[in-house]
């Protein structure tokens, strides 16, 4: 559902993703983690066509990013760490909008349902202004699931949220898995990733480190066999001294 070859992205002198290459099949969640800087978000607004890569290849269901780039893009939904709203839209308005945008009026049926499933029912009729930094975020998750697609990118999607909302997020983003859509999940919550992602892929200075799920990441390396997710990303990342806090 999500094809990546070779992705490299430069800015001037500055690699900042080299050669990505992997997929994410329908159904499942891929974590994408790696220390700041480590080109977690260039890879995702590539994929999500918003920065153009320097070389390699995209394919979102199907559909060639450079070449077939509106068929792609509304295969996808990409939500950013920081929402991206409009301060005097209500939270009914954004979704009519997004509705309106991806050009699927029947998706104005999902609306309440969504509204419920996000606990925004009660803040149906309030402008974003009004909104909390949470409510926030899952108004924009609830934009960019609107049109049921086929490929999910989340940046941080539990920022904000109470321990209530989390647990409700986990179980979104589950759901969407189970329903058949290809998710990446980009967190430092380490604990999430373990928990809720079939497979991770871990980057630094804009690499692939490992790929593959964390059992069979510890497999290759027997000094990390029967290790959590933290560890490895630790001892992956030149962090394995780091004292715990």
């Amino acid at each position: 559902m999500i094809e990546v070859d070779g992705l490299t992205k430069l800015y001037g002198p500055l690699m900042a993703v080299q050669g990505l290459s992997f997929t994410v099949a329908s159904g499942e969640i891929l974590g994408l983690v790696g220390p700041n800087g480590a080109g977690k978000t260039t890879t995702l607004r590539s994929l999500a066509g918003i920065i153009q890569p320097t070389r390699g290849s995209i394919r979102i269901a199907g559909h060639d990013l450079a070449e077939r780039p509106l068929e792609a893009k509304r295969a996808l939904a990409f939500v950013p760490d920081e929402p991206q709203l409009f301060e005097y839209l209500s939270v009914t308005e954004h979704l009519q909008f997004t509705a309106r945008l991806y050009r699927k009026p029947e998706a104005t049926a999902r609306i309440p349902m969504l509204l419920e499933e996000l606990e925004l029912s009660g803040k149906r009729d309030a402008l974003a202004s009004e909104l909390s930094r949470g409510m926030k975020q899952k108004l924009a998750i609830a934009c960019g699931l609107l049109h049921d697609p086929q490929a999910l990118m989340l940046d941080e999607p539990l920022t904000g949220l109470d321990p209530v909302g989390i647990r409700r997020m986990k179980r979104t983003i589950a759901a969407r898995a189970q329903a058949g859509a290809a998710v990446i999940l980009s967190s430092h919550l380490l604990s999430l990733v373990e928990e809720i992602c079939t497979r991770v892929l871990i980057i630094l200075g804009g690499r692939m480190v490992a790929l593959g799920s964390v059992a069979e990441i510890a497999a290759g390396r027997p000094e990390l066999s029967g290790r959590g997710l933290e560890e490895i990303f630790l001892s992956l990342t030149g962090h394995a001294d780091e004292p715990n806090t």
